[in-house]
């Protein structure tokens, strides 16, 4: 494509959460200019020495940027240094990067008076729309009440950044399975079937299903049919026959599933070629009572890895972690009570409950560690059960993932609807991000339980509040 005239290029002004959500996002927006308020750069610098689970990004941002910049005059600065050559590929960038002096703006060109940085980002962007007209001025942000402010105050283009978005909207987000109107054989035209061991394995036309993905379930509305999808070519299908009553008969450490979500699931959990499962669904839906019951199976009755290595994000762990007394697993017990309640629920029928407890916990070498301290690990021959992941970006389940080594089985658990983060959405998550990228990978699983078995009164409040 020809290079847009400088009229045509936009310029992006970034808000402080744009960095933090995504540290080098100022190199995803290819031949467009790119400015970075000197408020900006203040808020960066103000995080980085902080205790916030977001200092790292703010490091690495401002490291991204002084690369580039290091040898810039302040002329250089001002005017755009090129981004050319410091990324290749298609969306590599093109124009230029410069820092903006938003203090001592004209008064003229200053809707908000007052010092909030907020407001000198916004009048920035609305100093600079007036200036470098023709050209389009755009604000890029990730709080929704700014991109508000913004309007309102007369810019005209605000935007929330979605480069790295790879769905528009969270109900496009892969289930992990497929269901058949009626019954399967029903859609199934011609197949071909042959015996491996005790595994029926069926070759069906690709058309039955276009869009099939590795480790897709298959599931039909007269329940009769359970299957998975094993591999593919370009028009043919093959599944494995998995059997719907035996997918309800699974069994782990004394749970059985309650609903066929529940039994794919436990499937996906207890099959050791499977390196990561994601679970995602509503609260009350089994996503950690699953995984610990098959935690605990593949240790402690199979052998078949060493530990349970459990961890969670929250936003507030960095912070006051280091408040709390005891050891490290001391401090994480308040954030993993949910996997303590899960033990209890497990071992409720024991005559000492908590005797149970403590012995499953030793013999199982449950470990509680803080997702803060997992960088520079190597993990082996473990289940790592990560909860609460919607709250993690992309690139801190990356530092997560990249910690296991061989033999090691990763569960991600999350609920989209319960995000803490105060930079992140349903589709920027780290945990939709994880979905989409590993579904074509045939060592990960996916499954999407949408059954609230807890109670019926946490199921009502699930549909109606």
């Amino acid at each position: 494509m020809p290079k847009q005239g400088a009229d045509q290029t936009k310029i992006y002004v970034l808000d402080t959460n744009i960095l933090l959500h995504e540290p080098l996002a100022f190199l995803s927006f290819k031949e467009h200019d790119v400015i970075v308020p000197m408020t900006v750069l203040e808020e960066l610098d103000y995080i980085k020495d902080s205790k916030k689970d977001v200092a790292r990004d703010a490091r690495v941002s401002i490291r991204a940027m002084e690369d580039l910049l290091h040898e810039a005059t302040p002329e250089q600065m001002i005017d755009g240094v090129s981004m050319q050559g410091i990324a290749s590929g298609e969306s590599a960038p093109t124009g230029n990067l410069s820092i903006f002096a938003d203090h001592g703006l004209p008064i003229d060109h200053q809707v908000f008076t007052s010092n909030e940085n907020d407001n000198r980002i916004i009048n920035a962007a609305l100093h600079l729309q007036k200036i470098k007209q023709p050209r389009q001025v755009v604000l890029v942000t990730k709080d929704i009440n700014m991109r508000l402010k913004a309007k309102g105050a007369g810019l005209g283009q605000v935007e929330d950044y979605r480069t790295d978005q790879l769905i528009s909207d969270i109900k496009y987000l892969s289930k992990g399975y497929h269901t058949f109107e009626g019954g399967f054989w029903d859609s199934v035209k011609a197949v071909d079937s042959r015996t491996e061991g005790r595994d029926t394995i069926h070759t069906i036309e690709k058309s039955v299903l276009p869009e099939a993905y590795i480790n897709e379930f298959l599931i039909d509305e007269d329940e009769k049919f359970a299957g998975l999808v094993e591999s593919m070519t370009s028009d043919s299908i093959e599944v494995l026959d998995l059997g719907y009553e035996r997918l309800m008969g699974r069994n782990a450490w004394g749970i059985t599933p309650k609903n066929i979500g529940q039994g794919m699931a436990l499937h996906a959990l207890l099959d050791p070629h499977i390196d990561l499962v994601i679970l995602t669904g509503p609260a009350g839906s089994g996503k950690t009572l699953l995984a610990l019951a098959a935690a605990l199976e593949m240790v402690v009755e199979k052998n078949m890895y060493d530990k349970i290595i459990v961890t969670r994000s929250t936003p507030e762990i960095a912070e006051s972690i280091g408040f709390l007394p005891g050891t490290e697993e001391e401090k994480m017990a308040p954030w993993l009570a949910a996997i303590t309640d899960s033990l209890e629920v497990l071992h409720k029928n024991d005559e000492n409950v908590k005797g149970s407890m403590n012995y499953i916990m030793e013999k199982a070498n449950i470990q509680f560690k803080s997702v803060n301290f997992m960088r520079g690990r190597s993990i082996q021959n473990a289940i790592v059960i990560l909860d609460e992941s919607q709250n993690l970006t992309a690139s801190q389940l990356k530092t997560i993932i990249t910690r296991c080594g061989e033999g090691t089985k990763l569960i991600c658990g999350g609920n989209l609807a319960q995000i803490d983060s105060n930079y992140l959405s349903a589709v920027t998550s780290g945990l939709t991000y994880l979905v989409e990228k590993f579904k074509n990978f045939s060592g990960s699983a996916t499954l999407n339980l949408d059954g609230v078995v807890r109670s019926r009164l946490a199921e009502f409040a699930e549909q109606e509040l």
